[in-house]
């Protein structure tokens, strides 16, 4: 019992940890971005120190590798993928029968099924609650590493990177509307790695 509500209050504490964080970027402004760049800097600069100046798509690699694996291993454990999947069947089984009964204009069998919907939405509800959770959990990371490639970014204002088709960019140049090119790099590396670590812990498909 004691370790049951030991759990239930370390798992709110990280998640008001994770939620305050979220909020906070977003107060804080650039300032706030700066400073906790700052601090994280205190483990990243060494590492940034060793891979060298002008290879900073090596930390960007390296900062998604983490943050993927970090991810992965949270979802593992905090999602209950046998509901997901149960759940995600049973939606696309009821849309089906839902569809059909309209185009059959079977009003009984229409009625009935809209009578079913409080439960699926229950479930739905529960999905994204699982969902969210670790959303929370993975900011604590994530967001930091964020913070400090931003702070890295701004102390290196020529920093660039060679893309394929596109030749040398500016770190801060723009890809496409607010979205520049060394997020561009990391989401594209981040997405590329987690799809391997999930693959390899066998992580939710349905």
């Amino acid at each position: 019992m004691a370790d049951s509500n030991f759990k239930k209050t370390a798992e709110r504490f990280v998640l008001a940890v994770g939620i305050s964080l979220m909020i906070g970027i977003l107060v804080l402004g650039e300032e706030g971005r700066e400073g906790i760049g700052a601090i994280v800097g205190v483990l990243m600069d060494p590492i940034s120190a060793m891979v060298g100046d002008g290879n900073f798509h090596i930390m960007l690699f390296i900062m998604a590798a983490i943050t993927a694996l970090y991810a992965s291993l949270i979802q593992k454990y905090t999602i209950d993928w046998k509901l997901m999947r149960n759940t995600q069947e049973r939606m696309k089984s009821f849309q089906k029968e839902f569809r059909e009964a309209q185009l059959a204009q079977n009003t009984y069998l229409v009625k009935k099924l809209e009578e079913q919907r409080a439960d699926m939405m229950s479930d739905q509800m529960e999905m994204s609650k699982q969902q969210f959770k670790p959303m929370a959990y993975i900011s604590i990371i994530s967001l930091p590493l964020f913070m400090w490639a931003y702070h890295y970014i701004s102390l290196h204002p020529g920093a660039s990177l060679v893309f394929p088709f596109w030749g040398e960019q500016e770190l801060v140049s723009t890809v496409l509307g607010p979205l520049q090119y060394w997020i561009f790099w990391y989401f594209i590396t981040s997405l590329a790695i987690s799809q391997v670590v999930r693959k390899a812990l066998d992580i939710g498909g349905v």
